[in-house]
């Protein structure tokens, strides 16, 4: 083929963040309000990137850029193929913010090389070589970025379990506002995992709780409980505070979000700066909470309107 085309999207995490990555469940849904696009073409020169952050060749590569490296050469590895590419990434989704970016970016990139060769890729293919270029990324990486970022459905999820879509019945508005500020998910996972290496009694507990609050919430989305649903979420970003992985500017937002009548509020994904979600009664009651998110110092905010079924492009 002379062009090979690979998307992606991404991804919130409802719940279970961090507590996810001790066995305990997430409930996350996909997020195609930021998407990216992948195109795949053949190069006479070494193998190129052109993206947001860099363009060059993929040997010169700044470390920031390491996983998606490693996601192009598992990718010819398996198709054996070590052909010169050009590789041109086109992205909505803000980088380093828990929204899934740098495995959206390998989920689209790998899709476009298995699509530019005309290769068959399957979704356990696709989720084995982002999870691995996900481990530079992110150290201990839980797989519920590659699963969410190339998936249509909003999953329940257990490291190592057997994967649950489920039915998103709630009627109510999701807000998410992001901070600006990059988020520091491998730095933020590594100190959870000391505190609870060492101090199993009090942060194992934490761990535990997450974990809880994650079962109960998968029933109230199920069936339309958004009160229960957000109490659940703002129980959530206490736990995760007190884990230490939120931040001044997230905690600023949140309280916004609060204060507007959101009912409830909290970070997503890794924590330490990226974004934080809130929940609406509906769409009028989410422009509002979107508006005292960015008199509140939100970089941009989006808002999604949670309605039942499948999640589509």
């Amino acid at each position: 083929m002379t062009q090979g085309i690979g998307y992606a999207h991404g991804k919130i995490i409802l719940m279970g963040e961090h507590a996810v990555v001790y066995g305990e469940p997430a409930v996350a849904i996909p997020f195609p309000a930021v998407k990216i696009k992948a195109t795949v073409e053949k190069n006479q020169g070494k193998t190129s990137i052109d993206c947001l952050f860099y363009k060059g060749l993929v040997d010169e590569m700044p470390e920031l850029l390491e996983s998606l490296h490693k996601a192009i050469d598992i990718s010819l590895q398996k198709i054996k193929k070590n052909d010169w590419l050009t590789i041109k990434i086109e992205s909505t989704i803000p980088a380093e913010r828990g929204m899934g970016s740098s495995a959206a970016v390998a989920v689209a990139v790998t899709r476009a090389i298995f699509d530019y060769y005309d290769c068959s890729l399957t979704d356990e293919q696709l989720l084995e070589i982002v999870n691995e270029a996900e481990k530079i990324a992110h150290g201990n990486p839980s797989g519920l970025d590659a699963l969410m970022t190339s998936s249509h459905v909003p999953y329940y999820y257990i490291k190592n379990q057997e994967l649950s879509p489920f039915d998103l019945n709630l009627h109510g508005v999701l807000v998410v506002g992001d901070t600006g500020i990059t988020g520091k998910t491998k730095e933020a996972v590594q100190d959870v995992a000391d505190k609870v290496k060492h101090s199993p009694e009090t942060y194992g507990a934490d761990i535990r709780a997450l974990g809880q609050l994650a079962r109960e919430s998968l029933y109230f989305l199920e069936n339309d409980l958004p009160e229960e649903l957000g109490k659940h979420m703002s129980a959530v970003h206490k736990l995760l505070r007190d884990l230490g992985v939120s931040s001044k500017e997230l905690e600023q937002l949140i309280t916004a979000a609060l204060s507007a009548g959101a009912l409830g509020a909290k970070l997503t994904g890794g924590g330490r700066g990226g974004c934080m979600i809130a929940l609406g009664k509906d769409k009028k009651h989410g422009i509002d909470i979107a508006q005292s998110l960015a008199n509140a110092g939100a970089a941009e905010t989006w808002i999604f309107e949670m309605n039942g079924g499948s999640i589509i492009d």
